[in-house]
């Protein structure tokens, strides 16, 4: 790697907004503050609710009197 071009890598408090919770990793930036994390995405979380899609189907063949 050459000297002096690479930026220099500090260690950086990430606050979600969201959950308020804060992690430090090392970044370019001192502070970062994002609206969205693992500890409250619904994804990670578990809390995600799964559209009920039963009977689409059914009302479709009804809709164009298929069998």
């Amino acid at each position: 790697m050459k000297k002096g071009i690479h930026p220099e890598y500090v260690p950086c408090k990430v606050t979600c907004v969201t959950s308020g919770k804060e992690i430090e990793v090392l970044s370019t930036k001192k502070e970062l503050r994002i609206d969205i994390s693992s500890f409250c995405h619904p994804f990670y979380t578990g809390s995600d609710k799964i559209a009920d899609t039963t009977g689409r189907v059914e009302r479709f063949r009804q809709k164009y009197n298929m069998k």
